[in-house]
């Protein structure tokens, strides 16, 4: 083939007009693409989210669905001074730019305050420990009760006037009230503590002893209080 005959082949229509059809037909695959990704991402089109907060679910959800918007649940808190179904918070916040179809998550005021489960601490821990456990776990405590016993040790619980125990549950906004000893004994108690290897050995505490020894003395009301008289019987061999 001449060099003329392949020059006027290249430069006839035919070829042309290939290479523009070709040209043509990327531009619209280009142009295809970029309308297909706009509208998949929904470019350009904005919605402002509205405030909801301190509206019932029913209004707000309303509001949102209108927006082009999705609503879900997220959590639940309590606010006492608000009427239950309420909306506490919400999520993006109010004014934020989103696309259509964006899902906002709401958080609603219970009905009732949360309810607490009470902690092993009647009769198993002093008064400090306990009430450190309880103001850490949420509950409200109010001012001790003393009652006879052990100084400083708890031994029981009351919330609205009655005695609860281990494992109740109360409302976070019930005031608790612990029954603290006062390390203080009844005049009625005859407790003694003695040698304890003459009477129990080696085996009981301190504080045993003294809880097993008791009505060693009695004052007969004569005495001056400063001894007793006792009287040395022979029991059997």
């Amino acid at each position: 083939m001449k060099t003329g005959d392949f020059f006027k082949k290249c430069l006839s229509m035919r070829v042309w007009g290939n290479m523009a059809a070709m040209a043509l037909v990327v531009v619209l695959l280009v142009v295809g693409v970029k309308l297909g990704i706009d509208k998949y991402t929904r470019h350009g089109e904005e919605i402002v989210i509205p405030d909801v907060r301190r509206k019932t679910f029913a209004d707000a959800e309303n509001i949102l669905l209108e927006k082009g918007l999705d609503v879900v649940i997220s959590d639940t808190g309590y606010v006492r001074s608000l009427s239950p179904d309420c909306i506490l918070e919400q999520s993006p916040e109010p004014g934020k730019a989103v696309k259509s179809g964006r899902v906002i998550y709401l958080i609603i005021n219970s009905a009732h305050s949360p309810m607490l489960t009470l902690p092993d601490i009647i009769d198993n821990n002093s008064y400090r420990e306990a009430r450190a456990k309880l103001i850490a776990m949420g509950f409200k405590v109010g001012s001790p009760q003393y009652v006879r016993g052990e100084k400083d040790w708890v031994y029981g619980v009351k919330c609205k006037g009655r005695n609860i125990s281990n494992g109740d549950k109360v409302s976070v906004e019930d005031i608790l009230v612990i029954q603290v000893g006062d390390g203080m004994r009844d005049m009625n108690d005859s407790l003694i503590y003695t040698d304890s290897d003459f009477f129990y050995g080696d085996s009981l505490t301190h504080r045993e002893r003294g809880v097993h020894m008791e009505g060693i003395y009695e004052d007969d009301g004569s005495g001056s209080g400063e001894g007793d008289d006792f009287e040395v019987v022979d029991g059997p061999e």
